[in-house]
């Protein structure tokens, strides 16, 4: 598939606006990958559920009322401002390091429901909701531009990755992979105007929600450089909605902190979270080869360092400009980002596209060389995302 690519069916009278197909076409040839989606998704629920039970654990609170849970449920039932931590040092880790659609989700649902709930659980069906509504997108990426058997294989293997436990957590991954899902689907099917209103609701999820803003832009200026500037108004409308809620959360932080431009990245320095060009995490690693650490740490060095020939597979294959950009952005903030190399392996969780090798290996392998790869990541899947929520003194 080359990197030209963004649509090869008449892209011009996509982007004027043809409407887009019915949600119950699109479920119905997603419908197997969604059942695989959710049998792999129910089984690592009731493995945390036995585990948590055995361990003396309540396993709703285990998976959504724990770590980051806990800040976007205050921010949900408080606003921002009520929840710090304040360090001997005088460092203050504010909760303006965490981005406010997730919490606004929570707090609406919690509003609107009939009975009472919890934002904990509020927060669970959020995520569960999102993880479904993302694995349809990711499907239907993969069907359009490989067939149904690399789009079935590649959202299951998004539900097998050994770290995919956090999309049944109350976390913002899920949200995030669902709007760029269907992002980066609108832009290849030319519906611009979808592609931005979606990127900017990504960008108010999560801070790597600027990796879907920018897989839109480059798609417009590729339009814009093939069509020699003449290009329809939904086009260019897109790309510019297309980073508006990122850089308007970030804005409003920076403002409310008397600096603008640099507030919003000093709160994330307060959290040790700052782009460093990789230099953190190399000394990291350094540590990790030459002292022993918890097996988080070396699970999320060796998902890392796969992560990186995945992309370096996914680079040979020449994947359409948007899904290239999208998923380059993702990992060179990862890699490039310093603190919390715990974290590394869950904000890899929405570059989706860096399973596509794979999926489309096993599309054309033998199957029973794909059940059993399947076999193998089940196992692996299911018992280290067990372990990550039940045991692992590590925050995700």
């Amino acid at each position: 598939m080359s990197v030209d690519t963004v649509d090869s069916v008449d892209t011009a009278e996509r982007a004027i606006g043809r409407p887009a197909p019915a949600i119950r076409t699109a479920l119905r040839r997603a419908a197997p990958a969604l059942a695989l989606f959710a049998a792999v998704r129910l089984a690592g629920l009731l493995a945390v559920a036995l585990t948590s039970w055995h361990v003396g654990k309540n396993p709703l609170t285990r998976l959504g009322d724990i770590w980051d849970s806990r800040w976007y449920t205050a921010i949900a039932a408080h606003g921002y401002g009520h929840r710090t931590l304040t360090f001997a040092d005088g460092v203050v880790q504010s909760d303006l390091a965490f981005f406010p659609l997730y919490p606004a989700l929570i707090r609406t649902l919690t509003t609107l429901v009939p009975v009472p709930l919890s934002s904990a659980a509020a927060g669970l069906l959020i995520a569960w909701a999102a993880a479904a509504a993302a694995a349809c997108g990711i499907y239907l990426i993969g069907e359009r531009l490989y067939g149904r058997p690399t789009g079935t294989l590649l959202v299951l293997l998004w539900a097998l990755l050994p770290h995919s436990v956090v999309l049944t957590m109350a976390y913002t991954e899920p949200v995030l992979a669902a709007f760029a899902a269907w992002s980066l689907y609108a832009v290849l099917s030319g519906r611009w105007l979808w592609a931005g209103t979606l990127a900017a609701l990504a960008g108010l999820a999560r801070p790597n929600g600027i990796a879907v803003a920018a897989a839109v832009g480059a798609a417009a200026a590729y339009e814009l450089w093939k069509r020699r500037g003449r290009m329809p108004w939904q086009i260019w409308t897109g790309a510019a909605v297309a980073p508006l809620g990122w850089c308007g959360f970030v804005l409003w932080v920076g403002a409310g902190r008397g600096d603008p431009l640099g507030g919003y990245f000093a709160v994330q320095a307060d959290w040790t979270s700052r782009f460093d060009f990789g230099a953190g995490s190399l000394r990291f690693v350094r540590h990790l080869l030459l002292a022993p650490e918890r097996l988080s740490f070396a699970m999320v060095l060796v998902i890392v360092a796969a992560g990186l020939v995945l992309f370096a597979l996914f680079l040979l294959d020449r994947p359409p400009l948007p899904l290239l950009v999208y998923t380059a952005v993702l990992v060179l903030i990862t890699i490039g980002g310093s603190g919390f190399f715990e974290s590394k392996a869950r904000f890899l969780l929405p570059a989706f596209p860096l399973l596509i090798p794979l999926a489309g290996a096993m599309a054309k392998a033998r199957p029973r060389a794909a059940v059993v790869v399947t076999a193998a990541l089940a196992g692996l899947s299911l018992s280290y995302g067990t372990y990550l929520v039940t045991i692992a003194p590590v925050p995700l």
